[in-house]
């Protein structure tokens, strides 16, 4: 005697036996936001903790290699807590440094200036100049200008006169004084009206001259 199966169950049948794993498109099923994130996350971000370091740019170093981390000038080594860089004390670079280098763990300077500026002017260590006629300067090893201004004596004379690229002023026509308002030379009486001579005094010429009166010729006349 035959089973008869009805129709119905024969379709139910076979309709599961077509929908295999492989007919599964799994872009209609998207995993959780948190599932994507941890695997993403896994590709691009590896713990390297423990096993070696890894540099701005991405570059892995080994347990105990060394490295210069970033922008650092300063070597770091690679440990099991990560990098151990050097903080070295750097010695201070000279104020008057003009070139620096930073190729190192510290900066260098490798141009000291050896030269001073004076009024817009450079001058050479040790080098000696005459800014104005009555200066005397000098570069000093310092870098500093040290000037020794000149301190004219006295003229001999009421009347000095200052010449082009000189300091002091010079008596052109001698030492002479004032008699009045009539210069008169040093060295011998001058008779400046009909009763008085006059002489300077000896040394001291901005001093009036010193007149003693004779007899007018006026009174002798009578």
């Amino acid at each position: 005697m035959a089973l008869h199966i009805p129709e119905a169950w024969i379709l139910l049948f076979v309709i599961p036996a077509l929908v295999t794993p492989a007919a599964i498109n799994h872009e209609d099923y998207p995993a959780d936001e948190g599932d994507q994130t941890s695997s993403n996350d896994n590709l691009i971000f590896d713990d390297y903790r423990g096993k070696g370091c890894v540099d701005d740019s991405g570059f892995v170093y080994k347990l105990g290699e060394r490295f210069f981390p970033g922008h650092s000038n300063c070597p770091c080594v690679c440990t099991e807590d990560g990098p151990v860089c050097d903080q070295p004390e750097c010695p201070k670079i000279h104020p008057k440094c003009t070139k620096v280098e930073h190729n190192g763990c510290c900066p260098e300077c490798k141009e000291v200036k050896n030269f001073c500026e004076y009024h817009g002017k450079n001058y050479k260590i040790l080098e000696e100049f005459k800014p104005s006629p009555c200066e005397w300067c000098r570069c000093e090893p310092s870098n500093e200008v040290h000037c020794v201004v000149a301190d004219c004596a006295v003229p001999e004379c009421v009347n000095p006169v200052y010449e082009p690229e000189q300091c002091c002023p010079v008596c052109k026509n001698g030492p002479n004084c004032f008699a009045g308002t009539t210069i008169i030379p040093a060295g011998i009486e001058v008779k400046v009206d009909d009763c008085n001579i006059c002489h300077c005094h000896n040394g001291d010429w901005w001093k009036p001259a010193q007149c003693s009166k004779r007899e007018c010729q006026g009174k002798q006349a009578l």
